[in-house]
């Protein structure tokens, strides 16, 4: 242990020579010695606490005329604390911890774009093959001839009472393969 005590071990020591709080530098001293020994601690004790009290008293002294070169200066609350957390911030990136997340994020997105890069390219490919197929290209065709079925018969009967959906309905009828009944040109529909 050191030879220096801090103000609390003093005043646990404070008792009797035979407390059992006493401190160990009080241990084999006659109760005189003992006496003497605190009366010295007490008045390092006040001394430090003196002192204490002076640099609070400068401290904030210094506190005040810094505040008030703050204001001369323009330099606002606002401002101190906007430069902390850009310097905060700037810390934190040059922090081997931010490097590293930093790395493992951009290799994350470098392989999740790598993967999605496969998935879509898959799936152009398979699209593809599917066009190419007989089975939609039959789809594919039955269809268009519906689509201009339909539009032949909404532009030629324009005058018609028939509707789209009725037009839309024959068309799919005849694609479909089924007959549908021949409407002439120049008579309006029941």
């Amino acid at each position: 242990m050191s030879g220096v005590q801090t103000a609390e071990e003093a005043m646990a020591g404070a008792g009797t020579p035979g407390d059992v709080n006493t401190p160990d530098e009080l241990a084999g001293l006659t109760p005189e010695q003992a006496e003497q020994l605190r009366a010295e601690w007490s008045r390092e004790l006040a001394r430090v606490e003196d002192e204490i009290a002076t640099l609070r008293t400068v401290l904030q002294s210094k506190i005040r005329q810094s505040s008030e070169l703050k204001r001369k200066l323009g330099i606002t609350v606002w401002k101190e604390i906007t430069e902390d957390v850009n310097q905060g911030l700037k810390n934190v990136k040059e922090s081997q911890v931010y490097q590293k997340t930093e790395s493992v994020i951009k290799s994350t997105a470098e392989k999740t774009t790598s993967i999605l890069g496969g998935i879509t390219a898959g799936m152009s490919t398979k699209i593809g093959q599917m066009r190419n197929s007989d089975s939609f290209r039959s789809i594919e065709e039955r269809v268009g001839t519906a689509y201009e079925n339909v539009k032949g018969k909404v532009t030629s009967r324009s005058n018609s009472t028939q509707s789209f959906d009725e037009a839309l309905r024959d068309a799919s009828r005849s694609a479909s393969g089924a007959t549908s009944p021949s409407i002439p040109e120049n008579k309006p529909l029941p």
